[in-house]
């Protein structure tokens, strides 16, 4: 079991189906309330790649990627089009976006973060697959310089600066990200109609945890 630094076809993943779903366990007591528990601190990811597949070009990309990363065996990079920026969808990523942490003149490294907010609550994702080049990062407002003042590790999403923030200094950061998912089948099932055009009826990922 590994994990290959690959994004499935963009082009591919684009006109999906899926999103986030929750693991809760629902307990109904005699006096009819109810008590709720969930075992995952995080949501996970699922998706249906193969509603998005047009012809048999496509179906030939999908077989070798599939194929290269042996099924279930390999986890890969996902681009989900409805969530893959650190803010708003119609907006270019900035280095305010995101408040990751504070500095505490000790810590070097921070990791990315998303926050999703509605009302007085919220949910703060880790994000351990930013795109290489889309990572900014700014320190008490500033923004920095990679390469000078800190370095992304894209395979885990950790921020390490050149020397620790300050103590009480918020450090933001915008990004581009993927989700780290696998195939959830060991099989595809191709139907081909025409020489011009065929058909996937399911090609289930599932997101997984890295």
């Amino acid at each position: 079991m590994g994990f290959h630094e690959v994004r499935f076809p963009a082009n591919l993943s684009f006109g999906s189906v899926g999103g986030p779903e929750r693991l809760t366990d629902v307990v109904t007591l005699a006096n009819g309330f109810e008590e709720r528990n969930t075992p995952w601190q995080h949501s996970r990811r699922r998706y249906d790649a193969g509603v998005a597949m047009r012809g048999l070009d496509d179906i030939e990309k999908l077989i070798a990627f599939f194929e290269a990363r042996r099924g279930q065996i390999h986890g890969f990079r996902w681009k989900d089009w409805a969530d893959y920026k650190s803010g708003g969808a119609r907006l270019d990523v900035a280095y305010e976006d995101q408040l990751i942490a504070f500095g505490d003149d000790v810590t070097p490294s921070f990791q990315l973060v998303k926050t999703y907010r509605s009302g007085e609550h919220e949910y703060t994702r880790p994000i351990a697959k930013p795109v290489r080049g889309t990572v900014k990062i700014g320190i008490g407002g500033d923004e920095q310089k990679e390469g000078v003042h800190y370095e992304v590790d894209t395979a885990t999403g950790l921020v390490t600066f050149m020397h620790p923030p300050n103590d009480g200094e918020r450090i933001t950061a915008g990004f581009e990200f993927d989700v780290p998912v696998r195939f959830d089948t060991d099989r595809i099932m191709v139907s081909v109609a025409s020489f011009q055009a065929g058909d996937v009826p399911n090609v289930p990922v599932v997101e997984i945890r890295v």
